[in-house]
């Protein structure tokens, strides 16, 4: 499991480990750039909630869900797009529980991206390209292919590795810069995680609430016994 240490206190504060903007610059492709030169970024305010109505409230910040909205059970995942037993949990177990749980509309099953870094917050600005339409297909890339942009040299490396999973994904190079290009957007998440954060006491990634009981990470046999029980 990764471990949440200090890095919610500065994102709290508004040292977003790393999530600032600079100055002049508004894409996320500069953004890229602008983190690695030699220059330190001035960070600016992130916004700790989201208004009820406004420009970030127009913005895609929603958690998003696989199976039947309205089954038995609900099933909450906190997970980083950079976590590697992120990845393991994604290839491993959550096959198996979408087949005997998510597609039998036993459970309904809701992704909470974690921001540990500025790779993973442009993982899921990449994955609401085009309304989102490919989120948990674009999600699954990412966690699947994890090293070939998780340990990118650059920022740009990265993200030139996350559009290659774009394209092939379906999404168009007119789809990726705007979206990726979108600092509003990026802003908005992270004061969506910063809600998320508050609702649970998560200590690492991935965590997994099911019908509102927090547990850590598990194989898929414990996770089917917990699943089971909750199900009466």
């Amino acid at each position: 499991m990764t471990t949440i240490f200090t890095r919610r206190k500065a994102l709290a504060t508004g040292s977003t480990f790393g999530l600032t903007f600079v100055g002049g610059l508004s894409g996320l492709s500069n953004f890229a750039l602008a983190q690695d030169a030699a220059n330190t970024p001035v960070p600016t305010t992130v916004p700790t909630d989201i208004p009820a109505d406004g420009p970030l409230a127009e913005l895609d910040t929603r958690a998003y869900v696989m199976g039947d909205p309205d089954a038995p059970v609900h099933v909450i995942e906190y997970a980083s797009l950079t976590c590697p037993h992120c990845a393991r949990f994604e290839t491993d177990v959550l096959p198996r529980l979408r087949e005997e749980y998510i597609d039998t509309g036993k459970i309904k099953f809701e992704l909470r991206e974690v921001y540990f870094d500025r790779l993973g917050l442009w993982g899921g600005m990449l994955a609401r390209c085009d309304g989102g339409s490919r989120y948990f297909g674009i999600i699954r890339l990412l966690l699947e292919r994890q090293t070939d942009w998780s340990r990118a040299s650059s920022g740009e490396e990265a993200i030139t590795s996350m559009r290659r999973i774009g394209l092939e994904a379906g999404l168009s190079e007119e789809q990726m810069d705007e979206c990726l290009q979108d600092a509003a957007l990026a802003e908005a998440l992270v004061a969506q995680y910063q809600v998320h954060m508050e609702e649970y006491e998560i200590g690492g990634t991935p965590s997994f609430v099911i019908d509102g009981e927090l547990n850590s990470n598990m194989g898929y046999d414990d996770f089917a016994a917990k699943l089971d029980e909750a199900l009466g």
